[in-house]
């Protein structure tokens, strides 16, 4: 009976950890929570002191406690602190050009070829409006 019990329990845990594993059931304050105790993390793997890591990043102290503790003001300095700690890669699927299927390579160079077609002169200089030289 205590192992069914137990057993019950430990799958409505995973339950509970699945939900609040998906980013979106999160509110604002605890994705930011969770980023900051990352943060905290990675400087302790790390062995880095919270001043030593400040002044790595050009960030002040205050501002790196303050990002430790999910109170990110400026993306600026977390975008320093991330830099320095060598975690910059979790933001590369922003900064990612979308990749295009060959149909759609192909509709995009096919539409801006239309667009962009090089104009030629067709008319020819008049002869006759032409000024004599003095010379």
């Amino acid at each position: 009976m205590k192992l069914n019990y137990y057993l019950y329990i430990c799958s409505v845990k995973v339950k509970i950890w699945s939900i609040m594993d998906d980013i979106y059931m999160l509110s604002d304050v605890a994705i930011l929570g969770r980023i900051g105790d990352h943060m905290r993390s990675a400087r302790l793997k790390q062995n880095i002191t919270q001043q030593s890591l400040a002044d790595a990043a050009g960030v002040s102290l205050s501002s790196l406690k303050k990002i430790e503790k999910g109170e990110i003001g400026s993306f600026d300095s977390l975008l320093r602190v991330l830099r320095t700690l060598g975690k910059l890669d979790v933001l590369q699927p922003l900064v990612d050009e979308e990749q295009l299927s060959p149909s759609e390579y192909y509709n995009l160079v096919q539409s801006n070829t239309a667009k962009h077609q090089r104009q030629r002169a067709v008319g020819q200089l008049n002869k006759t409006n032409k000024e004599e030289s003095t010379w």
